[in-house]
């Protein structure tokens, strides 16, 4: 019987361990003992150079999903895989994930390809923010309101001395560093 199983990889080689099992079970022909192998993602809007664009955001940087029958065999074409640490939950007798946990990571992945795009970062009341985009880019602000079914706030900058009311979208905003 097949299980779902948490693999922790080095952060941003994802996809790569997810290639490179794929490949070691083509080439050894036991696509029958392991079934999916997902990094879980969300599609999100950004602003690079005035331009939006869809990206991919991942739900668990350094982590992909596993769906197979652990054996010995298994678990070591897991875990020889270059740049997997290991199993989440045990190193030789790794934890299955739970039918709800999958599902709810399931439902997740799939609703984040049909819901609105989502802006990286969420803002909320009294969050600094530098706006880069727009008539008002490079000043800097304070949110005064967010609405996110909108996807827009409202940004208090500094104008000719007096602090004014902006609306922006989340995309031609970002966090301010301090």
């Amino acid at each position: 019987m097949k299980n779902w199983y948490a693999v922790h990889t080095y952060a941003g080689f994802e996809n790569k361990v997810r290639a490179g099992i794929l490949e070691t079970v083509s080439k050894l022909g036991l696509q029958d003992r392991f079934g999916q192998i997902l990094v879980p993602t969300e599609e999100v809007l950004t602003l690079k150079g005035g331009k939006k664009r869809k990206s991919q955001r991942k739900f668990f940087p350094g982590y992909i999903l596993v769906e197979m029958e652990l054996d010995d065999s298994t678990w070591h074409i897991v875990k020889e895989t270059p740049k997997v640490t290991g199993f989440v939950g045990g190193t030789t007798d790794p934890t299955p994930l739970s039918e709800e946990e999958v599902g709810r990571i399931l439902k997740q992945t799939e609703e984040g390809a049909v819901a609105p795009v989502q802006p990286k970062d969420a803002y909320q009341k009294g969050d600094r923010v530098r706006v880069i985009d727009g008539p008002f880019s490079s000043f800097i602000g304070t949110v005064e309101d967010v609405s996110p079914t909108h996807g827009r706030l409202r940004v208090m900058v500094s104008i000719f001395g007096r602090s004014t009311p902006v609306e922006l979208e989340f995309l031609q905003v970002e966090r301010e560093i301090s």
